[in-house]
């Protein structure tokens, strides 16, 4: 074969093989893909339709503990953080002037009974004269004008004698009141607790005229109240006696459970509303909350006063049962359908009774097993479809 024949020769096979590879992009290229699937296992978990609300944490009992008399605080016996019991003093308020008011009270009260032995001596020579008076003027011996004299002075010793009794028991009062107030320099807890707050320092002067100065706060901390806020759209589903628990930021992993106590009739902002008018003019601008109560133990010391609580109420709940992601639901209701994945790749639509749904798992009554293959939504060609082996699923909720 001659140089130009070759030639011409391999530029014909070539020009074929491109054709021919060409051809074949472009069938391979307009034929359909395969379609592929993203899947999750229907798996064994519990499923939780709960209230989400923000709470305080709260003393159960708290107490401002004041000064009922006016004073320098000449000494305090505790610190803040100290542990005290009901009865134990805490803090001394100088007494001078309270010791010098019940002595002058304790003086007034012994002259006052002095006063009324003195009555007493009178009325009882006024008595005498009485009697003796009497005496001459029935035998005619005496005028009418001294026996009427002698009956005066002895009534009038008899209501003096009801009046020193009337000041006696005034003076008694005052020896009480100015006793009791020189026990109130001495300030005891009215509770056990633990000193959360220290508001008055040692040498300061109180001023109790007016209202009682607090000097320190007490409160129990062995169990605390949690005060939840729910909003208006939740609160109508919630009542006494149900299920919650709750975190805090310090711990978000580990739930502390407690029962309901009380929901509060009305909203807080109710206290500081006048009229109907102000409660619908409040209304209409801000969000309503009303308060849900609960107790919890705290043992371990870790929860404080003031701190956030994410509270969750449980409403209804349904542990170890077959669940799917809320998303894989076709339809709502008692009755939907999933799409499960078969071993042979195919995929089917498959009735199912649905319980509890939560909007995020959905417990699947009947219709489903726990490893079935359920499809979320489809994939872009050429990516396999998502499965992994059954396991128990964690806690879903609200």
């Amino acid at each position: 074969m001659n140089p130009r024949r070759s030639k011409l020769f391999w530029s014909i096979v070539i020009l074929l093989g491109l054709a021919g590879g060409g051809w074949a992009a472009l069938r391979a290229w307009s034929a359909p893909a395969t379609p592929q699937y993203a899947t999750t296992p229907a798996v064994i978990g519990d499923v939780e339709d709960t209230v989400l609300a923000t709470g305080v944490i709260q003393a159960l009992t708290q107490v401002n503990v004041g000064a009922q008399v006016s004073g320098q605080l000449k000494n305090l016996h505790v610190a803040l953080g100290d542990r005290v019991t009901q009865g134990q003093v805490v803090a001394e308020i100088d007494s001078l002037p309270q010791q010098n008011a019940l002595r002058n009270a304790e003086a007034s009260l012994a002259v006052a009974r002095a006063k009324k032995q003195a009555f007493q001596a009178s009325l009882k020579q006024a008595q005498l004269n009485y009697t003796r008076q009497k005496r001459l003027h029935d035998q005619d011996a005496g005028s009418r004008q001294d026996l009427e004299a002698a009956e005066a002075a002895l009534n009038t010793l008899r209501a003096d004698i009801v009046a020193q009794d009337a000041q006696i028991l005034q003076a008694e009062v005052a020896v009480d009141t100015a006793r009791l107030n020189l026990d109130y320099t001495r300030i005891t807890s009215p509770i056990d607790g633990v000193v959360v707050a220290v508001v008055t320092k040692q040498g300061q002067t109180v001023n109790a005229n007016q209202q009682a100065p607090t000097l320190i706060k007490v409160a129990q901390l062995d169990t605390l109240s949690i005060k939840a806020e729910i909003s208006e759209a939740d609160v109508i589903r919630v009542k006494a006696g149900q299920a919650v628990y709750f975190t805090v930021l310090g711990e978000p992993g580990k739930r502390r459970r407690a029962v309901l106590r009380e929901v509060e009739p009305a909203p807080a902002s109710i206290q500081n509303e006048d009229s109907v008018t102000s409660s619908a003019a409040a209304s209409s601008t801000s969000a309503i909350y009303y308060n849900g109560r609960f107790d919890v133990p705290n043992e371990d010391g870790k929860l404080r006063i003031s701190m956030t609580a994410q509270v969750y109420i449980v409403l209804d709940e349904a542990k170890g049962v077959v669940t799917v992601p809320s998303s894989a639901l076709h339809e709502s209701g008692p009755r939907a359908s999933v799409r499960v994945l078969g071993d042979d790749g195919q995929v089917r639509e498959r009735e199912v009774k649905v319980g509890l749904n939560n909007r995020v798992a959905a417990q699947i009554i009947e219709g489903l097993e726990a490893g079935e293959q359920v499809v979320l939504g489809e994939t872009g060609a050429g990516q396999a479809p998502t499965g992994r082996s059954p396991r128990r699923g964690p806690t879903m909720r609200l």
